[in-house]
């Protein structure tokens, strides 16, 4: 029997099933094997060529060596040859047809598939694409509020403060690409709400910060220079 823990590490599967994706069954098959190995798989594709893809990450945890800036325990290249061989294997006992087998860990941009990934990333920025477009848009920039009940009990709904491309986020913070240093001033955040059912894909969208020289900060010129 599939516990409550184990099906939270199986990404969504929406109704209408991404292109070249596995079968509900072999998903949930390779969800429980990586999350048996100490993982968490955050997404699973078809490339061409034969390329299966497995992106694999683990949980945030406090206080742990190795953690990144975000908290949680950085994928490593002797992670990602374990979880391929026992995938390998896996997959030649069930009969999933593949050419070749890639692990990997998610990186910055790292793809959103479940409801807990809404959840752990709220305040993070995004970019969500949907099915059908919702108010009259498909694709989405913002920072991410986490999840609400829909109406009447309906089924999830991702909330989300929209920010325009190139655009600075509410608080001035200059975050972004090179070219952000020069956007405008903040703008005021609209938010919406969508159901997580009409999510297509979605992925985090990576913040940078750019320190002022030392000079600059100091309100003086560099050292050397009259």
């Amino acid at each position: 029997m599939q516990t409550e823990s184990q099906a939270a590490q199986i990404p969504a599967v929406s109704a209408r099933q991404r292109p070249g994706a596995l079968a509900p069954g072999h998903a949930e098959l390779l969800a429980r094997t990586v999350t048996g190995l100490g993982y968490e798989l955050v997404d699973v594709e078809r490339a061409g060529g034969g390329l299966l893809r497995v992106t694999i990450d683990r949980e945030p945890q406090e206080g742990t060596a190795g953690e990144d800036a975000a908290g949680a325990l950085r994928i490593t290249v002797d992670d990602c040859e374990r979880v391929s061989r026992h995938l390998s294997h896996l997959f030649a006992v069930e009969g999933i047809d593949y050419d070749r087998l890639e692990v990997s860990s998610p990186g910055l941009d790292r793809p959103l598939r479940s409801a807990r990934d809404f959840v752990r990333f709220a305040g993070a920025l995004a970019k969500v694409q949907l099915w059908e477009p919702a108010a009259g848009r498909r694709r989405f920039r913002g920072r991410l509020l986490g999840l609400v009940a829909g109406a009447d009990g309906a089924g999830e709904r991702v909330r989300m403060a929209l920010i325009p491309e190139g655009a600075l986020p509410a608080g001035g913070a200059r975050r972004g690409v090179a070219g952000a240093r020069k956007a405008g001033a903040a703008v005021p955040e609209e938010t919406i709400e969508f159901a997580l059912a009409d999510v297509e894909k979605a992925r985090l969208a990576p913040e940078w910060e750019f320190a002022a020289p030392e000079s600059a900060r100091r309100g003086g010129r560099p050292r050397g220079k009259k």
